[in-house]
């Protein structure tokens, strides 16, 4: 299940009333009926975004840390079950991660661990639909009419929920170090034999800004071609005005969850560190004791520009990196253009046969 919640305040126009939204070209609230733009007391500095200790946390989160503040209502997409959470003046029509309009309304899911820092959008949406026009007529399998369509009317903005974790970790290890010679049997053959022998040593490494990806809305093998995100130059503390007009995703990856993930693949790194430390050709019965400390975490919104779309009956996905610009997506192949390029490839097997005669 995923949620969404659209901004959390309204920002009023200081010209005429409306609702301003943050525009990312313009890196400003914009009015969309008038064009006044807010120069908005949004914090930039990211030197100011805090990083919170991970063990306390796991303890327990305080309630002036959770919820959004605001009066919110929830619906269910009954296509895809995201659950989406929005502003109670916001009317819903159609889910934004696979496009169906089957929602219904439900019960408030209760008060998430409220964001620390935001990564802001920086690309444009009209540079975006322009990008992914050209990223389908990169792809010589899609089909055509993809590329002339682009099916950008489909493209939303959205805040994907994510986690980072620092730490820092001192890891002995242990292991058999193979060392590789030849020999000759009876018959003058040569063998590869192995020497083994015992080997130890010890790695040390700060992991920062590990990121753990808590969205259930975008595809799980599209957000990692999303990377990286500058987070370490890029965040900035919490502003709800970052957010007008924009969806974000409430994270359905809890804080515990998250921490599992990151320490599975910090163990995993650290392993590919000491396997490297290892001496001789190859090597066996790997140990490692890694021990953590200065353990932190943060939750962050992380920008993403989304098109979502069914062709047939299956759900595709294109995503751009909202700060960077990097598309990864999914699209139809042509099995015109597959049937063709193997009826083309048998030919030139018949062909070379023929000649090889």
């Amino acid at each position: 299940m995923t949620e969404t919640t659209t901004a959390i305040h309204k920002f009023s126009c200081p010209a005429c009333g409306a609702e301003a939204v943050w525009t990312p070209s313009k890196q400003a609230l914009v009015c969309p009926y008038c064009g006044t733009e807010s120069p908005a007391e949004l914090k930039a500095d990211g030197s100011l975004v805090e990083e919170s200790d991970l063990a306390a946390a796991l303890r327990a989160i305080p309630d002036d840390q959770r919820g959004w503040k605001a009066e919110r209502k929830s619906v269910r997409c009954q296509s895809c079950q995201a659950i989406s959470v929005f502003d109670a003046a916001h009317v819903a029509k159609n889910c934004d991660f696979c496009g169906s309009p089957a929602l219904l309304p439900l019960n408030d899911t209760g008060a998430p661990i409220r964001p620390g820092s935001l990564l802001p959008f920086k690309v444009s949406q009209s540079q975006v639909r322009e990008d992914i026009r050209l990223w389908y007529g990169s792809h010589f399998w899609a089909r055509r009419n993809l590329k002339d369509k682009a099916l950008t009317d489909t493209l939303h903005g959205l805040y994907l929920p994510y986690w980072t974790f620092d730490a820092h970790a001192d890891c002995p290890w242990q292991a058999e170090a193979g060392y590789h010679y030849y020999t000759r049997d009876s018959q003058g053959r040569q063998q590869r034999r192995t020497r083994w022998e015992s080997a130890s040593g010890r790695v040390s490494h700060s992991f920062d800004d590990m990121l753990v990806p808590a969205s259930k809305g975008v595809h799980p093998k599209l957000l990692k071609g999303l990377e990286p995100f500058p987070t370490t130059t890029g965040l900035v503390p919490y502003d709800a005005g970052y957010l007008s007009g924009w969806v974000v995703e409430q994270y359905q990856l809890d804080l515990i969850q998250a921490a599992k993930h990151s320490r599975e693949r910090m163990d995993g790194e650290l392993r590919s560190m000491c396997a490297a430390r290892v001496p001789g050709d190859t090597h066996r019965n790997l140990r490692i004791s890694p021990a953590y400390t200065g353990q932190t975490f943060k939750h962050v919104l992380l920008p993403l520009w989304l098109l979502s779309y069914t062709y047939g009956k299956k759900n595709y996905q294109v995503a751009v990196n909202g700060a960077t610009g990097r598309i990864t997506g999914e699209y139809p192949l042509s099995w015109v253009k597959i049937a063709i390029a193997v009826i083309l490839a048998l030919l030139v097997v018949v062909l070379i046969a023929q000649f090889s005669k």
